[in-house]
């Protein structure tokens, strides 16, 4: 019996995806072992031996269908179509589109991001007109596309809603700002550059707002110390939590 309940719809449309083959898994390459980073000394989470592959990056095969499923053409297939027949350089802007668990994501080259949005925005039969902000993520492993910003939006005159990922590499931490097309944008992208340090060129005035102006790093990104760390703020040492007091 199926749920009516939009989330564990998607969940169900989801668990109907087939499965990938081991002897599929087995080529692909191996991300990390174990599960918790351990390193020099033995692993007793009694998963040390586990192997972690990295999947290789796809599109979602057609048809896309919406937040139900996939099992035949929907509204996911609707807004991929009219954004190919309106944007010239789809191709090229547009990398791959993955659904999962009844959500569409396009994943957008950094450069063409600007013309993507806009599009979305302005489209009649698209209609993005609100974007509910800017989550950054930090993947280590994912060479040349370390830091990714992820922008949910939403069509109020359709019910709809997508999301866009930009990604950049550590080395080059720039993405174009969305300010100009969605200046609810202003603070979201201030805080992604605050905690991840994605540098969002064209912001108005892209400074810190959670840390302090002169802090070091960016207390986001998983390789960011975690705890018990000496802190050094405006010339005075405070010593990691497990050092200022004794209790013995």
């Amino acid at each position: 019996m199926s749920s009516q309940h939009p989330e564990q719809q998607a969940e169900q449309a989801a668990d109907r995806l087939p499965a990938q083959r081991p002897e599929d898994r087995s080529e692909q390459p191996i991300a990390r072992m174990g599960m918790f980073g351990i390193s020099g000394s033995g692993d007793t989470s009694g998963y040390g031996g586990l192997v972690v592959r990295q999947a290789p990056k796809v599109s979602s095969p057609r048809p896309f269908g919406g937040p139900d499923g996939a099992a035949e053409e929907g509204e996911f297939d609707e807004v991929a179509d009219a954004l190919e027949r309106l944007l010239p350089a789809f191709g090229e802007a547009v990398e791959r589109i993955v659904v999962h668990r009844g959500e569409l994501t396009l994943h957008v080259r950094r450069e063409h991001l600007l013309e993507v949005a806009r599009t979305l925005r302005d489209a009649p039969e698209l209609r993005y007109e609100m974007c509910m902000g800017v989550s950054g993520v930090h993947y280590p492993a994912d060479e040349g596309a370390e830091l990714h910003a992820v922008y949910p939006l939403l069509s109020i005159t359709h019910n709809r809603r997508i999301r866009l990922d930009v990604s950049c590499p550590d080395s080059d931490p720039h993405i174009p700002s969305l300010v100009g097309i969605y200046p609810t944008d202003d603070w979201h992208e201030r805080e992604t550059f605050d905690f991840f340090g994605i540098v969002f060129d064209g912001h108005p005035a892209l400074t810190r707002i959670m840390m302090p102006d002169d802090w070091v790093g960016h207390p986001q990104r998983k390789d960011y110390p975690l705890g018990g760390i000496p802190v050094e703020y405006r010339g005075a040492e405070i010593p990691p939590p497990d050092q200022r007091r004794s209790y013995t």
